[in-house]
């Protein structure tokens, strides 16, 4: 009996394991089918579809995106990264404002933050134009926004864990210990 628990426990860890790797895997490519990612863990086809189920199930794996460069494209966009100053709500902190600003489809991004702000908001727009008309009339606006500084991206070099433009060549200095 205590045989079958060790090799129980065992399979647990191991299975977490490997579910760690399915998603770092599917994290560089979400296009890797579940045949090669089977392949380059060493277990099978159904064990990855059941592991992926369960991780989709559980609201781990939450999306698959496509990460494009639009700076190579014919469309003309604009990314602002929005630093917001709220009032937290009573009973519900920071979450309620939050929630009213990435219901808004301009919004690609909110994230909580320490320091001297408290909400980071990435938007994407036509031009600065409309970005600045978001913030005026959208964002500002709100009840519990005490204030906002936008700050326009102007290029983007790497975006999550991969870089854009790559020269080839590595200029960094190397450390003379």
């Amino acid at each position: 009996m205590y045989d079958l628990v060790v090799d129980y426990i065992i399979q647990v860890f191991v299975m977490a394991d490997k579910m760690e790797e399915i998603l770092e895997i599917l994290e560089r490519n979400a296009r890797a089918s579940v045949e090669e990612i089977a392949l380059m863990l060493d277990m099978s086809v159904e064990e990855v579809q059941e592991a992926i189920k369960k991780l989709e199930e559980d609201k781990v794996i939450v999306s698959y995106n496509t990460l494009i460069n639009w700076d190579n494209s014919n469309k003309e966009t604009v990314t602002a990264l929005i630093e917001v100053r709220v009032t937290p709500q009573r009973g519900q902190g920071f979450d309620k404002v939050a929630e009213r600003i990435y219901r808004y489809p301009q919004v690609k991004a909110c994230y909580l933050m320490s320091g001297s702000f408290d909400l980071t908001v990435i938007i994407e727009g036509k031009n600065m134009k409309e970005v600045a008309l978001f913030v005026a009339e959208k964002l500002a606006p709100l009840e519990g926004v005490v204030s906002t500084s936008t700050h326009f991206v102007l290029k983007k070099y790497k975006n999550d864990g991969v870089i854009f433009e790559e020269n080839g060549k590595d200029d960094r200095e190397a450390l003379r210990l």
